[in-house]
């Protein structure tokens, strides 16, 4: 709690600091050494939360400012912050001018923001501008600020399918692609399986997946990778609908809506079962002991071989897999055997 008001704290000094410099006579460009500094601390996955402050901090920075220095209206320049502007006209008008690089993960998810806008015309403005800042912004910025927005963008209200469309586009970059799929691999922790699922949309990482299903630092990356290979297809959610389950009551629930895409590669059944069966996770020998037992028929003399491993498994999930592999087999000797 201690840190997180330190760091907010630091973010209302850079911006009033950032204010003065707009309105310094003495200065053309503003600086935003500081604030680049102080943003890039921010944790993103509360980023509603920063957005609001850093929007009421700048309004009242400038108000006061304004109001010192005895001017009616000052003559300031848009800059990055403008992104988030009470004034939809000015959102607009700052996406337009925006040129350069993003100067951190900050500054350029509020632009991949601006698509869930509630402004039609700003939403246009950024589907026509993200390209141009993503090519000049540094990779591994682009990645960190598609990462949360890809994870999260299903909670998106205003989001249309050309919107996402421009961020799947993103994501084609060779550079962008090589950034991304490391990140997948060697992040421990964080929303990668919601990642891994949106980006499945597209095809840029079918060539890599058993990669990922080997290497994936988190057990429910590998899983996905390794279901995904197993199946021919990638799944992904399109979002939710209600579904009533007793209307007389006005009692339902939410139901995903899932999507998929087939897979532009194919891997030997056996040698996803040989290397998903030997993962150190269970959650990934628990998707290799199901895809075992519905392809009992196919692998006949090696099934046994597998379903008595998967029933001496340590994990009880894995092991009760086993045991219904071996019990499906037993039954299917002994209709063989008449």
């Amino acid at each position: 709690m201690q840190r997180s008001q330190m760091i907010e704290d630091k973010v209302i000094s850079a911006i009033k600091e950032f204010a003065g410099s707009i309105n310094a006579a003495s200065k053309v460009v503003a600086d935003m050494s500081a604030l680049v500094e102080a943003t890039s601390q921010l944790p993103l996955s509360n980023f509603d939360y920063w957005e609001r402050l850093i929007r009421s901090e700048f309004s009242q920075a400038l108000k006061h400012l304004t109001q010192s220095q005895r001017e009616s209206k000052p003559a300031k320049l848009l800059t990055w912050l403008d992104l988030i502007s009470w004034d939809g006209y000015k959102r607009e008008k700052t996406l337009k001018a925006l040129s350069g690089a993003a100067p951190n993960v900050f500054f350029f998810s509020l632009a991949i923001r601006r698509l869930n806008d509630w402004v039609p015309q700003v939403r246009a403005a950024a589907r026509e501008k993200l390209p141009e800042i993503a090519n000049n912004t540094a990779p591994e910025h682009v990645v960190e600020a598609l990462c949360i927005a890809l994870s999260n963008w299903n909670s998106w209200k205003r989001i249309e399918k050309a919107d996402k469309q421009v961020l799947l586009q993103l994501i084609c970059k060779d550079e962008i692609v090589d950034a991304l799929k490391m990140k997948l691999i060697s992040s421990a922790s964080g929303p990668m399986p919601a990642l891994f699922s949106q980006v499945g949309r597209s095809p840029v990482l079918d060539d890599d997946l058993e990669t990922i299903a080997t290497l994936a630092a988190q057990p429910s990356v590998r899983a996905k990778a390794y279901r995904s290979l197993f199946e021919g297809r990638i799944t992904w959610t399109e979002g939710h609908t209600w579904v009533w389950t007793d209307i007389r009551y006005c009692e339902g629930r939410l139901k995903a809506v899932v999507s998929e895409r087939k897979l532009t590669i194919q891997t030997p059944f056996f040698d996803l079962l040989r290397r998903s069966s030997v993962d150190r996770s269970s959650i990934v020998r628990r998707v290799s002991a199901e895809f075992l037992i519905r392809e009992l028929d196919q692998l006949r003399e090696s099934a046994r071989e597998f379903a008595e491993k998967f029933a001496s498994d340590k994990s009880n999930p894995v092991a009760e897999r086993g045991l219904f592999a071996l019990k499906k087999l037993a039954e299917m000797e002994r209709i063989n055997s008449f």
